[in-house]
């Protein structure tokens, strides 16, 4: 078996796959050029990295036709084409491995919203000590989860200590979890008007692109709190900012963006939703802490270890969840 490095590896990862796949070749794409690397393209059976479409380009991975697994570092496929690969290969996206760290920003995002940190600390700079604006208490609130799977039962576990129910939603898959509903994407709205913290955590695929627009955030509670780990494109960009701004009560956390470099695009921000004195961004780096990104690279090893000794693979992506370019 030869399994094709995408991305540009550290010295470090080298040893790692060196460890892994001790039974196989291997061929670091981006250290080769010319004819060497198309033949090795060629010749790979697994295709292993972060964004193989913007590391390695569409034409490279149209010479790909021997592949068997295409296994994804990241957590979210939404930069996957689904028309980019052969029909006989398999797709795995990194589901959870993220799904801790992501966890624990989603609650510090909720507590400095709650508590009017940023607010608070603005005030206090400008000698203003206001010791009567009330906080929120997290302690016994609902706390809805838009996409159920590895990273919102995550975000569950960290909330569960303050008491709080939980209604989650996902694709229809069992939930072995307490919560007190469980629904799919068309109870969005019920999910919505039944919490005080709403988690946006599923991933981006053609059924859920702008799953949130004005109608769904229409049925947020006046003082609620929103959190969007998952992908910008889940939520109408123009459709949040404009209830944002017309809603000043509902707190807004914000770690992903609808124009950012993953694409190989600058980032940018259409709508100045950090003017918004309701709203606290963060720059998509929920699951960045130390050792996680690394961890989370070891665990894709271990999926592409599973493939090459034939056994049960984690992550399997559903082609009709893909984008078609």
């Amino acid at each position: 078996m030869l399994i094709a490095i995408a991305h540009r590896a550290s010295q470090r990862e080298r040893e790692l796959f060196s460890e892994r796949f001790q039974d196989a070749d291997l061929a670091y794409l981006q250290d080769l050029e010319g004819e060497e690397r198309l033949l090795a393209a060629r010749r790979a059976d697994v295709l292993l990295g972060w964004n193989p479409g913007l590391d390695l380009g569409g034409e490279l991975l149209s010479e790909m036709r021997s592949l068997r697994l295409v296994q994804l570092v990241s957590a979210g496929a939404d930069h996957l084409e689904a028309n980019a690969f052969a029909d006989e290969a398999v797709l795995c996206s990194n589901a959870g491995a993220y799904a801790e760290p992501m966890a624990e920003h989603v609650l510090a995002m909720t507590l400095a919203l709650a508590k009017r940190l940023l607010p608070g600390h603005a005030e206090l700079r400008q000698g203003i000590l206001d010791q009567r604006t009330p906080s929120h208490t997290l302690r016994g609130s609902t706390v809805g989860i838009v996409g159920y799977g590895g990273i919102g039962q995550a975000v569950a576990a960290v909330f569960r200590p303050f008491g709080c129910s939980i209604l989650a939603i996902n694709r229809g898959g069992p939930i072995t979890d307490p919560v007190g509903f469980h629904g799919t994407l068309d109870d969005v709205g019920e999910v919505f008007s039944r919490s005080d913290i709403v988690v946006l955590s599923a991933a981006l695929t053609p059924r859920t692109r702008g799953l949130i627009g004005a109608r769904e955030l229409e049925q947020l509670r006046g003082e609620s709190i929103f959190i969007n780990v998952a992908r910008a494109a889940l939520v109408d960009e123009d459709a949040l900012y404009e209830h944002l701004a017309a809603h000043p009560g509902i707190l807004c956390g914000i770690d992903v963006w609808w124009e950012e470099p993953f694409r190989g695009q600058p980032f940018r921000m259409r709508r100045p939703f950090l003017d918004l004195p309701n709203v606290l961004g963060s720059p998509h780096n929920s699951g960045v802490t130390k050792g996680a990104l690394f961890a989370g690279l070891d665990r894709a090893c271990q999926n592409v270890a599973r493939f090459l000794r034939g056994e049960p693979l984690q992550g399997v992506l559903r082609r009709e969840d893909l984008f078609r370019g």
